[in-house]
């Protein structure tokens, strides 16, 4: 059932529903949609990178998205896997469930809002056992993926964008490209600051992240101040490590869809061409045996 104000539904390519989720970690049911990039189906035993992405609603579809804005994810994915400026990925996306989204998000137990006494519980090692134990054996059973860390990428905004830096940090073993849109670095008095100090520098995860904010967002200088912090714990700026400060952006679904092309840019580039072995050139038999023929009569005379 579709009300008029509601827009049009504006999924692109091949995207597959998983409607009603449910997890048992967490005691609730989600929707789930899985983008297929171009020619996934003509290559029956081709594997594939995959990214998952949280607040899922908002990831592909108008018809679902907070204000009915988008962030193009499955448009922007086709054209540059069309245009072979990244690898192809399957993309996954993860519905919030709404008033639960700020528990199942929220790294550490604290105040939602300061002026109020309402708490966030704090659940994102649940909600990060519910990706590892429920949806990413769920994702790899049914699909073709690459299952290794190594080709496992995750992403967000917001306090998305925090909780995505946060489980790459707690489970490296399973996530390693990240995804980090205007994360809500403020969130609980910046306990992501003691989280990244906290971390061993001889032991550094071998993550690949993407970290941005717009300048129009409330407390963008944060995002520097911890773009300094993992530097200091050995990431490599525009190596392992890429920083966007976008003059102008303000805190919304349209600034996250237009940084989208870059980040898929950054997280999975093209693979390197394959360097065509040149076998040696073969040897006529027969001239060599004939070549030796000759050399046994002049050694005969």
């Amino acid at each position: 059932m579709r009300f008029a104000f509601m827009p049009p539904s504006t999924l692109t390519g091949n995207i597959e529903a998983h409607p009603g989720f449910r997890s048992k970690i967490l005691g609730n049911r989600r929707d789930i949609l899985v983008y297929l990039p171009l020619g996934y189906r003509r290559f029956s035993t081709r594997r594939y990178p995959v990214l998952y992405l949280h607040d899922g609603q908002n990831v592909f579809d108008a018809a679902t998205a907070f204000g009915g804005v988008e962030w193009g994810v499955d448009e922007t994915a086709q054209r540059l896997i069309r245009d072979r400026l990244i690898e192809p990925v399957i993309i996954v996306a993860i519905a919030n469930t709404g008033e639960e989204r700020i528990h199942e998000y929220a790294p550490t137990p604290a105040r939602i809002d300061p002026p109020r006494r309402k708490r966030s519980k704090g659940l994102l090692r649940n909600y990060g056992r519910f990706l590892i134990e429920e949806v990413k054996p769920f994702i790899d059973g049914k699909y073709r993926t690459r299952r290794e860390a190594e080709f496992t990428g995750l992403g967000g905004s917001s306090l998305g964008g925090l909780a995505t830096l946060i489980l790459g940090l707690w489970f490296p073993n399973y996530f390693s490209r990240l995804a980090v849109l205007s994360p809500s670095i403020w969130w609980d008095d910046c306990t992501i600051y003691d989280i990244v100090d906290e971390l061993d520098e001889e032991a550094k995860p071998p993550l690949k992240i993407w970290l941005d904010t717009g300048t129009h967002e409330p407390g963008w200088e944060r995002a520097a101040v911890l773009r300094d912090r993992l530097v200091e714990k050995g990431w490599r700026l525009y190596d392992d490590l890429h920083f966007l400060e976008v003059q102008g952006a303000d805190h919304s679904e349209g600034a996250w869809a237009a940084r989208i092309d870059p980040v898929l840019r950054f997280l999975f580039p093209p693979a390197p061409p394959r360097v065509a072995k040149i076998a040696p050139p073969r040897r006529n038999r027969s001239v060599v045996r004939r070549a030796l023929a000759r050399a046994n009569l002049l050694f005969s005379v």
